[in-house]
């Protein structure tokens, strides 16, 4: 293993710089007498190699106690505003994260790691079904293959067994009456037609009915297939699998109109246009994609062609590997080819992502049979980039920036982090895609589903890697897309940090609250998920969902509204339950209180011509999408944040558009303390435990300081929202928006999206709105204050004390690197 050398400073070094910190503060005391910024300390600590801190250490057997004078303290260097909050870039963190990251984050210095270039080869070359994993010299085989060297094709059936009553099984989506790719379990034209590529999917190959109703639903009859309609040659009508495309578009022709383009890869209103794929960061230049698959080029490997082996290029080499200085370190032996060690530096935190086996991954995302699921973004007959308003697509956005990260590393030995990236937003979207995901050992579970696939994962890098039990898996990284967030996380990876987006701590829902009932999770076995809560505020994380790049608002400035301009006082659009024309039927959808809401301050009538017993003409809630939904956002002042079937996306529409949330799902009281130190845990505990709060915790809600930006009303207090919000001052209103203004970035996948524009501009030369518009922001995005919560839990989680030597490396002051227990 590389050793890095560790840092020295001498005594008469350590002299001066004391002596110059001493005359800036005493310049700083009188030239700025207010709160020290940032930007001061900042700017001058990070010149310095050394911050000097006279300080008592006391070393015992299992960790290491650092005695600060006061004056020396975070804490007194950036003092907490009124709200309990610090702000760092921009951002009003809660108290001793905000004096950590202030003090601290920004004058880490590089450390030189090695990384390690295999290696090894894999058996056949795969056969050209896979792409050969130089680490390991495995296989991973495209879907429908499998073995060593991926040369077994498997059989992926579209349908189930038949019955006498019906002839090709029950429904799944991927049924199909005309040829089934059984290495997808997709349905085509196939052979013998005019266009034998072109899908048949779901009811373009079966009788569809129309009912004796006014509105005039239709029905499919999965039970009799409608083979006329696909394959017939007539000429004015002819089947789907025939048609011409040009004379269809001319109205030359009828056609099926349940016949549709739902695959990915392919465009048009006859699927006559092939077109990229999405895969994961699409293929990083180095590969193609099939579907969902990156086929990598010779040399290359990992799910999105990033990782080069000793035959690539070095002058291809991912940014996050360069600049490197190289070496020879073996000679080829039996399998394996000679290693190159790579000298990299780099800053902390080190982030490993672990290269799981496809089924984790990207067969997942080839197999999909709507080309909208579980991904950010699609591409159209220019192969230009379509975004999707998938709000599970930030599961891809997060794990293709980590990907392309400069603090990403090849060698689990020096990194401080591991993320393990199973797309659960893909498994559970697909739960009834095709017979091989059945659900029948399940009882019907998508939630039970997607357990089985992270227990799975677990014990691969358990047999594979040994990097989880040097921490029982306290530095591993899981990501849970779904509305209840982990929930369903089997135990054996509890201890592990959770990425969700709806952080339910279970003090008060003790059971899943959401009125799915596939995605409930209250009947999956305590032997096989434990007891654990669904979210740990002291662990785990919660992040903002998908939102879609809207250049519109963007180039409004919607974020931006002054107070003048924001008429509206409360606003909330969103299924407002059964009481409203295609409201959710279940009374425990939202647990009732987008209802109560509803009940109270409804301004559009429900069925029974009724609005709210509170109705104001300055309070919009209403179920009726309006084709200014942005705008209406940033023309209220309070918006509010309430469940759907566990988290929904109003909170990150509310910072979008500049609006102050509102959240009403009850509330999280203010706690004091760190959320690592004993104070905030014994608070936390004491309070759930008196049964004050139903913990549920928004995105950064651990981390941020709520108070300086939003308003959390309990559901108790429903009645009197607005009676509430109209006692709030200006002073404070003001205060709000312009913290809100401040971290709206925070709720953006930006980096993923300025990724897809610099592969844009490289592949077809183009540069769309949105990539200028996104170009011209510069605030941290989720990425950005993702690394920066990571960087604060590498120093300030408690069980990494039995880490203080190594942290010694890590080129930050004594003060910042070791916290009491």
């Amino acid at each position: 293993m590389y050793s890095v050398q560790k840092w020295r400073c001498s005594w008469s070094l350590v002299a001066t710089i004391a002596s110059i910190i001493v005359l800036v503060s005493v310049v700083h005391l009188f030239l700025f007498p207010v709160v020290p910024s940032f930007d001061y300390f900042s700017a001058r600590q990070v010149q310095y190699k050394c911050v000097p801190v006279n300080a008592s250490v006391d070393q015992g057997a299992d960790h290491v106690r650092v005695n600060k004078p006061q004056d020396l303290d975070l804490d007194h260097r950036f003092p907490s505003d009124l709200h309990n909050g610090v702000v760092y870039r921009n951002a009003p963190w809660k108290a001793e994260i905000g004096q950590w990251l202030s003090g601290c984050d920004a004058i880490a210095t590089e450390v030189n790691i090695i990384e390690t270039i295999g290696g090894r080869r894999c058996k056949n070359d795969c056969s050209v079904q896979g792409v050969c994993n130089h680490e390991f010299g495995e296989c991973r085989c495209f879907h429908g293959f499998s073995g060593e060297d991926c040369s077994k094709r498997l059989n992926f059936s579209c349908n189930y067994p038949k019955t006498p009553e019906l002839a090709y099984g029950r429904w799944v989506v991927s049924i199909c009456a005309a040829h089934c790719d059984t290495t997808r379990a997709m349905c085509f034209c196939g052979e013998g037609t005019k266009y034998p590529y072109r899908p048949v999917a779901e009811s373009c190959g079966f009788q569809v009915n129309s009912l004796a109703k006014p509105e005039g639903a239709k029905v499919t009859d999965w039970a009799k297939a409608d083979l006329d309609n696909v394959f017939t040659t007539n000429g004015s009508k002819p089947g789907w699998c025939n048609v011409d495309p040009d004379a269809a578009y001319d109205s030359k022709v009828l056609f099926k109109e349940e016949c549709d383009c739902k695959y990915d890869g392919l465009w048009g209103r006859f699927c006559e246009v092939p077109v990229e794929s999405v895969c994961i960061n699409q293929c990083s230049g180095h590969g193609h994609c099939r579907g969902g698959f990156c086929q990598c080029y010779n040399g290359w490997y990992g799910t999105d062609c990033s990782i080069p082996s000793v035959v690539s290029a070095i002058g291809e080499w991912p940014k996050w590997l360069k600049p490197a200085h190289v070496n020879i370190t073996s000679n080829e032996v039996t399998g394996r080819l000679a290693n190159l060690n790579a000298a990299v530096e780099k800053k902390r935190p080190l982030i490993y992502v672990y290269d799981l086996p496809p089924e984790f991954n990207s067969l997942l995302l080839e197999g999909r049979h709507f080309k909208f699921e579980c991904v950010n973004r699609i591409y159209d007959e220019r192969n230009a980039t379509l975004w999707t308003e998938q709000l599970y697509g930030s599961q891809m956005a997060l794990y293709e920036s980590i990907l392309a990260s400069p603090y990403r590393t090849l060698n689990g030995e020096e990194a401080d982090f591991f993320f393990v990236p199973v797309l659960d937003s893909c498994i559970i979207t697909r739960a009834d895609d095709a017979p091989h995901l059945s659900l029948e050992n399940h009882i019907g579970l998508r939630s039970s589903l997607t357990l089985e696939f992270y227990k799975k994962a677990h014990e691969h890098i358990i047999e594979k890697y040994p990097y989880w039990n040097r921490s029982a898996g306290k530095d591993h990284i899981w990501s849970f897309s779904w509305d209840e967030g982990a929930c369903y996380a089997p135990k054996e990876i509890w201890n592990s940090m959770m990425l969700v987006h709806w952080g339910n701590t279970n003090s008060k829902h003790n059971h899943s609250t959401t009125a799915y009932w596939a995605d409930n999770w209250d009947k999956i076995s305590s032997d096989r998920r434990g007891n654990h809560s669904c979210f740990d505020p002291t662990k785990d994380l919660v992040l903002p969902a998908w939102k879609r790049p809207d250049v519109t608002s963007l180039s409004a400035k919607l974020w931006s509204r002054s107070r003048e301009n924001r008429k509206t006082l409360f606003y909330f659009n969103g299924n407002l339950g059964p009481a409203y024309t295609s409201g959710r039927p279940e009374a425990t959808y939202s647990m009732g209180i987008r209802q109560r809401l509803a009940d109270e301050f409804g301004s559009t009538p429900n069925k029974e011509g009724k609005r709210g017993k509170q109705y104001a003409d300055d309070v919009v809630v209403t179920p009726l999408r309006s084709g200014n939904y942005n705008d209406d956002i940033a023309n209220s002042t309070f918006c509010g944040v309430l469940p759907g079937d566990g988290w929904s996306g109003r909170m990150e529409d509310s910072i979008l558009q500049g609006c102050i949330p509102v959240v009403i799902q009850e509330g999280v009281p203010p706690l004091l303390g760190s959320v690592y130190d004993g104070e905030f845990i014994r608070n936390f505990e004491n309070l759930v435990s008196r049964g004050l709060q139903d913990g549920i915790f928004l995105p950064y809600e651990n981390m941020l300081s709520y108070e300086s930006f939003a308003v959390r009303i309990r559901e108790d207090e429903i009645p009197n929202l607005i009676k509430i919000l109209r006692k709030i001052n200006e002073t404070e209103i003001e205060f709000k928006l312009t913290n809100v203004q401040k971290i709206w970035q925070r709720f953006l996948y930006r980096n993923s999206i300025l990724l897809e524009a610099e592969r844009q501009k490289t592949d077809f030369g183009r540069e769309e709105d949105w990539a200028v518009q996104f170009l011209e922001q510069s605030e941290d995005d989720v990425f950005t204050t993702f690394i920066q919560i990571l960087h604060y839990k590498l120093h300030n989680d408690p069980w990494r004390l039995e880490l203080a030597d190594l942290k010694k490396e890590y080129g930050l002051p004594q003060e910042c690197l070791i916290r009491t227990k």
